[in-house]
């Protein structure tokens, strides 16, 4: 049987994020991407201008259709959520449908650099954290780490030891493995940090090529979730996320393409299928 993932996540036109990026990557994965939508925008919100349509009213009749069907899902994944209502609305998917053999997987979209966006107030971010409670895997970058624990950014560079002992932390609150991802960690080089409960961390390193591209997280989750469904650890999952994504910014770099263009994912799609 074909394996389905649940992306619940926003449909973005133009500028390559969300849905609109982690459906073909799923799918060049031989996996079912089952849409759930959070917002219709025509572009991404970096964007000057842009159409949003908040989905929130609808989202439970949609996904009543889904359990009317009585459809399985092999994971799910969240990403960017808007509101408090969302995020209830998220945690009774998952509640319905997860089982023992799936796993969910959370993409804490709530700010980067050490600020969180707009939309993030206080109450917002503690539903964010229970919302982690239901994730087998999290992939939050250092802002959403030190947010989902109540902790300030650092103002240096964050050590080894204290990625470990955050994420030792957070995974008592639920998460079985924890990707800390796009830690700048030195001039050249980004980390991406992995913590297995009850293992030792693992790290995986790419060179830093030109600026923040839009998307790039949800390219990330994507890959690491597929990887994750077709039967390999995480930290092969993060390695193929890390250098996929590489690859895609280099390209991008060299034939200029705005930073909120996102990634020219479809350009090396073929390396995503396994035989």
């Amino acid at each position: 049987m074909q394996k389905k993932i649940a992306l619940i996540n926003d449909v973005t036109g133009f500028g390559r994020c969300s849905i609109a990026v982690m459906a073909p990557i799923v799918s060049a994965m031989k996996i079912q991407a089952v849409t759930v939508p959070t917002a219709i925008l025509s572009t991404h919100t970096q964007f000057p201008i842009f159409y949003f349509d908040d989905y929130t009213p609808k989202m439970r009749d949609y996904i009543q259709t889904y359990k009317d069907l009585e459809l399985q899902f092999d994971a799910i994944s969240t990403g960017f959520l808007g509101s408090e209502e969302q995020v209830d609305i998220v945690i009774d998917f998952i509640k319905y449908f997860k089982n023992e053999k799936n796993f969910v997987i959370v993409d804490p979209v709530m700010g980067d650099y050490g600020k969180l966006y707009p939309t993030y107030t206080a109450s917002m971010c503690s539903k964010m954290k229970e919302l982690v409670k239901y994730a087998d895997i999290i992939t939050p970058n250092l802002t959403e780490l030190c947010t989902l624990l109540d902790l300030p950014y650092p103002e240096h560079t964050v050590t080894v030891n204290e990625l470990k002992q955050m994420c030792m932390v957070l995974a008592k609150q639920g998460p079985e493995h924890i990707v800390v991802t796009g830690i700048h960690f030195n001039k050249t080089q980004i980390a991406n940090f992995i913590y297995n409960k009850d293992e030792d961390f693992q790290m995986v390193m790419v060179d830093r090529i030109g600026g923040d591209r839009s998307g790039t997280g949800d390219v990330i989750a994507a890959i690491i979730a597929g990887m994750y469904m077709n039967g390999h650890s995480v930290y092969e999952s993060v390695k193929k996320a890390a250098s996929y994504v590489s690859k895609c910014i280099s390209y991008c770099v060299e034939n200029n393409v705005p930073e909120n263009w996102g990634l020219c994912f479809e350009m090396y799609m073929k390396d995503l299928t396994e035989e």
